[in-house]
């Protein structure tokens, strides 16, 4: 593994740092509060920062150290996350995001709006953290002891005293644990590479208890001094029960960057009874540089901070010590500490963090390796429905052993597809993590108050459909806020709450994906919309067009009801975006708006691109597959259900309702007159916005598993027609697109619908 391929896993990791950063943030604004999610925001900076110190991006490396910084302080509660705070971290996530992005791709980044985050964040953690509020039986924070005034030739540096107190107030048993003595030199590399002495140390001396000389022996004169050299050592002695190991796992990160010698100078293992109220005597420590970094004191840390984050270490730490002797690329694994007399809360918090710890483990493939498997199993499912169709017609009786043989071949094939298709399904929650960053910069630029509201984030879909996901989004969110949304002083007017909510959510349903975008704003104002039609020559003066229809108009390209162009809006490009990328996807978006309340718009999609189950049916010597996931149930229907609707509709009665008939021949232009219903049968359907119709075909020839051709790639667009499969016998048959055939029945031409879909 050369140096590129480990800087690629570095940026993949990247961005599950990043998503986590984001998801923990956003849940610390909704009010959560536990440690954990402080946590887990912390060690997503902390890894980035580590990681981006290995390959030498100083940019990504200084805003990292500086959020860093004020995290540390919300962790130790020395700073309330509160709603302005957490404003300021969440454009800093957004901008941590930019220069990961950059370092990988080039480019660069805002650097006033850099700059303003790192003042901003530096006044967080410098003028607005609160004192830090002291719970039983948490030990009380490390006070240092008033420093002598420095010597004009010790440049500044001047021991410091710690003093560590014990948790209980009654007499208890102890165990003298083991006593190791630990030299650590840092070389220059050290500092370079993102790690820092004084955070190494303080992650040791969670360990257990020390005490630390600073040997300055090797400090030069000022002017003779290195700044990015490194001339201080220390000599640690620490009693702590976690081993040798766990005092080698602090150092995992840096090991390459310093020298370092650890023995065992007292095997412990004495029990004694003691006075808990004594305290322990002063610690002295040489190194007043920890003045300058505001983590918590030494030997002063929660058990809840010390979950471990082993699935943070993976293939890429390996590779980078095998492959290059560089620091590796994750974030150290925290460690616990065992306090005497821990309550039950952070017992079940360090239960919870065990089970997440305990994942299931997962590899890293490449997304073609992926498509190219989904692609055989492709040509593996046609395949085999070719060999199942030569053998039943040369097997009547359906009873030989080859016949057999092929039914297991069937399901083990079916088996395969749905095994590899749940490889390539992934959760929409990284997309739907995408949209709080265009909300949140969305509200900036309009000066709206806004809340996105996510709900389904672990619905899986194929890879395919998330990748294309994204921009379609961003349009109607774009479009919700601007819109949709009114100023917060029109929201109090209306008594509404100033702050406008913005509601994403992903549900299955009838094996599809329904994605939907809704607002408590004001609604589409109709008669806006039909005027601004009117004036673009797109409907009639006259037309009488229904609410739907009307809503449907800003569907189309060049269509904006904004009163002047801006960065927002008023092109009339991004709605008519949105239709032309659900259709792609072989979906359908519908509209449902209350003047004064909001609106909701619904995006159906198919959850893969590869293989679906459906109906072969006959239709005037044609051959379709109508998606069996559309399909309620078949009928056969009698004269005495057939009923004539005025001139040329009719409509088939189904338990003591009616439904229209469709004549799906007729629709395609198949042939020139409608078909007599009795000598069919009907495909009860529903399709989305469009209700329930019943589409009457000649005959079934029975259900199979087809694989999607795209039918425009290949050849072109036709009306009515969502894709082509290959059946077992060779032939090209068409997939039926449901939603346009019953919008059809509706009054509106496939050739209308086809013309608008290319204007789009």
């Amino acid at each position: 593994m050369d140096m590129n391929e480990i800087k690629e896993i570095f940026f993949q990791e990247c961005e599950e740092q990043l998503a986590e950063l984001e998801s923990g943030l956003l849940r610390l604004n909704d009010g959560d509060r536990d440690p954990e999610t402080v946590n887990a925001v912390f060690r997503a900076v902390h890894s980035i920062k580590g990681g981006a110190g290995a390959f030498g991006l100083d940019d990504l490396v200084s805003f990292a150290h500086v959020f860093e910084t004020t995290l540390d302080c919300v962790r130790s509660n020395r700073l309330e996350p509160s709603p302005e705070v957490l404003k300021v971290m969440l454009k800093s996530a957004d901008v941590l995001a930019d220069l990961t992005n950059v370092a990988r791709d080039g480019g660069s980044v805002d650097q006033a709006r850099s700059k303003q985050l790192i003042r901003e964040l530096e006044a967080l953690a410098n003028g607005e953290a609160p004192p830090a509020s002291v719970e039983a039986p948490v030990a009380k924070p490390v006070a240092a002891a008033p420093a002598p005034a420095a010597a004009p030739n010790d440049q500044g540096f001047v021991p410091v005293a710690f003093s560590f107190d014990d948790f209980g107030g009654e007499e208890e048993t102890l165990i003298v644990h083991p006593t190791y003595d630990i030299v650590f030199k840092p070389k220059a590399d050290l500092y370079s590479k993102g790690n820092e002495a004084t955070l190494l140390l303080r992650d040791l001396s969670r360990l257990g208890e020390m005490s630390i000389h600073c040997n300055m022996d090797s400090l030069p004169a000022l002017e003779q001094m290195d700044p990015e050299s490194a001339y201080f050592s220390w000599k640690i002695s620490i009693k702590t029960d976690k081993g040798e190991d766990a005092i080698r796992s602090v150092f995992e990160f840096a090991e390459w960057d310093c020298d370092l010698e650890i023995s065992v100078a007292d095997k412990g293992d004495v029990v004694e009874v003691t006075d808990a109220n004594q305290p322990m005597q002063a610690v002295p420590f040489d190194l007043s540089i920890l003045d300058d970094e505001p983590d918590a004191p030494l030997g002063v840390v929660e058990e809840e901070e010390q979950i471990a984050a082993a699935q943070e270490r993976n293939a890429a730490v390996a590779a980078a010590e095998v492959a290059s002797n560089v620091v590796q690329i994750a974030s150290t694994a925290s460690r616990a500490v065992a306090e005497p007399k821990a309550a039950a809360p952070a017992a079940a918090a360090q239960n919870t963090a065990q089970a997440a710890s305990a994942a299931a483990p997962t590899i890293r493939v490449d997304l073609d390796r992926v498509d190219r498997l989904i692609n055989l199993v492709g040509e593996l499912v046609i395949n085999q429905a070719m060999l199942s169709q030569s053998v039943i017609e040369n097997d009547a009786n359906g009873t030989s052993s080859i016949n057999m043989g092929l039914e297991e071949l069937q399901q083990l094939t079916r088996e395969i597809q749905d095994s590899v298709m749940a490889i390539r399904a992934q959760p929409v929650k990284p997309v739907f993590q995408r949209m709080a960053r265009t909300v949140r910069e969305i509200a900036d630029i309009t000066g709206k108050s806004v809340r996105l509201v996510t709900e389904g984030e672990n619905t899986e879909v194929d890879k395919t459909v998330i990748d294309k996901l994204a921009e379609p989004l961003t349009h109607m969110i774009r479009n919700a806020v601007d819109h949709g949304l009114e100023m917060p002083e029109k929201r109090v007017a209306l008594g509404k709450n100033p702050e406008g909510t913005v509601r994403l959510t992903a549900k299955h349903r009838s094996g599809r994906i329904v994605i939907e975008l809704a607002d408590d704003g004001q609604g589409i104002n109709r008669e806006k919309v039909r005027q601004k039609a009117i004036d673009n020559d797109l409907i009639a003066a006259d037309a009488n067009l229904s609410d739907e229809e009307i809503d449907n108009l800003i569907f189309h390209a060049g269509f904006s009801t904004a009163d002047k162009v801006s960065d927002l809006s008023g092109r009339g490009v991004g709605m008519d975006v949105v239709k032309r990328s659900i259709q792609a996807l072989g979906g359908r978006i519908n509209i449902s708006s209350k003047p004064g309340h909001g609106s909701v718009f619904t995006m159906s999609l198919p959850l893969t691109l590869a293989v679906l189950d459906g109906m072969v049916v006959t239709v005037a010597g044609q051959t379709l597959v109508v998606p069996l996931t559309a399909i309620v149930e078949t009928l056969q229907p009698e004269a005495s259900a057939i009923h004539s609707f005025g001139a040329s509709q009719r409509l088939i009665s189904i338990r003591n309702s009616f439904c229209p008939l469709v004549d799906v021949g007729r629709i395609l232009n198949f042939r020139s007159i409608q078909a007599n219903p009795v000598e069919g049968v009907a495909l009860l359907v529903e399709s989305e916005g469009g209700g329930q119709r019943a589409l009457m075909v000649d005959a079934i020839q029975g259900q199979r598993q087809v694989v999607i051709k795209s039918l425009e790639a290949n050849y072109t667009h036709v009306p009515g027609i969502a894709a082509a499969t290959i059946l077992g016998d060779g032939r090209v048959a068409l997939i039926l697109d449901v939603d346009a055939v019953v919008s059809a029945s509706r009054g509106q031409s496939l050739k209308l619908e086809a013309s608008l879909a290319a204007a789009g």
